[in-house]
């Protein structure tokens, strides 16, 4: 489509002219935008003149658009081709030489948001979806590929404030361990594996009343709105954040919505009385159920898509055929407002709880009760069914609670310190969700009622949240350092008591080997006493014997010289001498074998005490060894305190390791753009 010439022709004194006027009241075609159009542009795009296929001259045929289709989508801004020409954002450029002024461009865009109306009586009608969301498969199996998580969606509170607000809605996905909370205007989403927030969906429409993911969890119905003003239900893509579809225009806030298992149909209610059932496709309303006699206050379709559940806030229930909008049942017994209703998972089952402070379950076969039990005291407020056929529930009474099958309670968690509003229970993660009117969300195992987290309607900015979380990081970073020193510590005790214990033992060993060394060597020693104590026997018999031979040879000798025959003097003098010689060298002979006698009694007494010496230290080296071997085996004080140490160092390291990413986790959302606001949000 080419209308350079339409451009070219919108008068900016005409402009200027309707701005005062487009200020004070809603834009329309008629009385603002039209009289632009004629000014200098009836030339161009009339009936007559038709360039590009484009004419302008009417609401009609402007919204029917060109040869190239539709240049207006009343609510979508950035969706209409008009727009995106006129701001300079497409080729081609329109005005081509310079952009239209800023009063101008106000008009046009104030009329798109507006929802393109015709005249000041005109109502917006619902937005057309974004995307086709139509039509899914009705299964109870887990969808194929990883479920639905946020993804670099923003995640900076749109609206800070000092207190929370009353948790008026909240769910969980059926697949991923993700929940909705809402919040100021605005949805908050939280991320169940570490209880941080992972993504924020504007929705400045007013109060969020209702939070509904789908079954394959990959949308997220938020609805609400401003009571006695308008409400609408918003469907967001839970993976991008982006509003995929708008419906309904209510002129007063919808406090009750559902989205169909197929994707196929909203229905909404409220303080109007009616339930109003949409498309998806095109936003527009299929049929009204005007049966119930109060304000709307339950909302659920069965998990097949084929029936509808509803409830009022004055007792009324009913059951409708989801495609036709006829009556299925009317079930009566509760006394009080039905403040939820829930399907079980094979859809034969609907739950319903009530201010009268009771439960009831309700057989599709013919509609009749087959369950009915006390609650809370003061008034239930809210039930879901769990996969497996168990419930859980909140009321009045502040306590959120856990039942069987049978409506037996299994689990009373802690009590609130205001009433129970909402709950929830998320598959995955096995975790019960229960909000209160003071703004807390408190998170328990329901295997063990153990409390996990405690999830807020107000989080605090992101750049507040980092600061804290980076200082918690600092903290825990040295309580982990200080817990693996103190592990390090007990460690290195016990591994220098077995370096001790192996050194002892290597002392033993030596020792002991000494000892046996000295105990070879006494034997020796004593061996050489008994050889010596022979020697000098043998020496002292040498020496009788050489001082015999001598006194003899003396005695011989004295007789040849006294004989009268002098003949035998040189024999027997030379036979002296000889006697003599050999008496001195045996004497010296029986001298050294004494004295050798001597010296090996010496050298045997030494062994001895050498002996004794290493033995005794070899002993001792014994018992120090056995005493550094039995404490190098560390007792079960030792071991329990030790593996305590491990633990608390391992929860310190794992607390540590949470922060750091929980630090890396904002430090990354910080990087997100900020979202386009479909209007201003207001801060409260």
């Amino acid at each position: 489509m080419r209308c350079t010439q339409f451009l070219l022709c919108i008068s900016v004194a005409v402009a200027l002219s309707n701005v005062a006027h487009a200020a004070d009241e809603k834009v329309n075609f008629d009385d603002h935008v039209l009289p632009i159009l004629r000014a200098k542009c009836g030339t161009c795009h009339s009936a007559g003149e038709a360039k590009g296929g484009l004419v302008l001259e009417s609401f009609t045929a402007a919204m029917a658009g060109g040869a190239s289709g539709a240049v207006i989508e009343p609510g979508e801004l950035e969706d209409s081709r008009l727009w995106l020409l006129v701001t300079h954002k497409e080729q081609p450029q329109m005005p081509p030489k310079e952009k239209l002024p800023d009063e101008t461009l106000a008009v046009i865009k104030k009329w798109i948001d507006g929802g393109a109306l015709e005249n000041k009586t005109s109502v917006p009608k619902a937005k057309k979806p974004r995307a086709n969301m139509a039509i899914q498969e009705v299964t109870g199996d887990k969808p194929e590929g990883p479920p639905a998580m946020p993804e670099g969606i923003w995640a900076d509170p749109l609206v800070l404030s000092a207190r929370g607000n009353a948790v008026t809605a909240l769910a969980t996905s059926p697949w991923a361990p993700l929940a909705a909370v809402a919040g100021h205007q605005q949805v908050l989403l939280y991320d169940l594996q570490d209880f941080t927030l992972a993504g924020v969906l504007p929705f400045p429409e007013g109060t969020v009343n209702v939070l509904r993911f789908s079954r394959n969890g990959s949308l997220l119905m938020a609805a609400g709105g401003r009571g006695g003003q308008s409400g609408k239900a918003i469907v967001f893509d839970v993976k991008t954040g982006k509003r995929v579809a708008e419906v309904g225009a209510e002129f007063d806030a919808v406090l009750a919505a559902d989205i169909s298992p197929n994707h196929r149909f909203i229905a909404l209610g409220g303080p109007k009385k009616l339930v109003r059932v949409y498309s998806t496709q095109d936003g527009e309303l299929q049929f009204e159920l005007k049966k119930h006699t109060d304000w709307i206050t339950s909302i659920e379709f069965s998990p097949d898509g084929v029936l509808l559940a509803t409830g009022d806030r004055s007792n009324g229930l009913f059951v409708w055929e989801a495609d036709t909008g006829r009556e299925f049942y009317n079930l009566t017994g509760h006394t009080g407002t039905i403040t939820g209703v829930s399907w079980r998972a094979d859809g034969n089952l609907l739950a319903s709880i009530s201010e009268d402070t009771t439960a009831k379950q309700w057989e599709m076969t013919n509609g009749s009760q087959v369950k009915n039990w006390g609650t809370h005291g003061g008034g239930g407020a809210s039930i879901q069914f769990l996969r497996d056929g168990r419930m859980v529930t909140t009321g009045r009474d502040q306590v959120t609670k856990l039942w069987d099958q049978n409506a037996a309670q299994q689990r009373a968690f802690p009590a609130f310190g205001d009433l129970g509003l909402k709950v929830a229970y998320n598959e995955p993660t096995g975790l019960v969700l229960g909000g209160d009117w003071a703004g807390r969300v408190r998170v328990w195992n329901a295997a063990d009622g153990v409390e996990r987290s405690l999830l807020v309607t107000n989080p605090a900015a992101l750049a507040v949240r980092l600061e804290e979380a980076t200082k918690a990081q600092a903290a825990a970073d040295a309580v982990a350092a200080q817990a693996a020193a103190q592990v390090a510590a007990q460690e290195k005790a016990l591994a220098d008591k077995k370096t001790a214990a192996v050194t002892a033992a290597k002392a033993y060993t030596d020792g002991d080997a000494a000892a046996k060394a000295a105990e070879a060597a006494k034997v020796e020693a004593d061996k050489a006493v008994v050889a010596k104590t022979e020697a000098m026997k043998a020496a002292d018999a040498a020496l009788v014997a050489a001082n015999a031979a001598l006194d003899k040879a003396k005695a011989d000798k004295e007789a040849a010289e006294k004989a009268e025959d002098k003949k035998d003097v040189p024999a027997a003098t030379e036979a002296f001498v000889n006697a003599e010689k050999a008496a001195v060298a045996a004497k010296a002979a029986a001298e050294k074998a004494t004295a050798d006698k001597a010296a090996a009694d010496k050298a045997a007494v030494d062994a001895a005490a050498k002996a004794k010496a290493t033995l005794d230290q070899a002993a001792a080296l014994k018992v120090a060894s056995d005493k550094a071997t039995a404490e190098a085996v560390p007792t079960p004080e030792i071991q329990k305190a030790l593996a305590d140490a491990m633990a608390a160092a391992k929860a310190a390291a794992d607390v540590a390791a949470a922060k750091k990413a929980l630090v890396a986790k904002l430090t990354l959302q910080k990087a997100i753009p900020a979202p386009q606001l479909p209007q201003q949000v207001a801060t409260p």
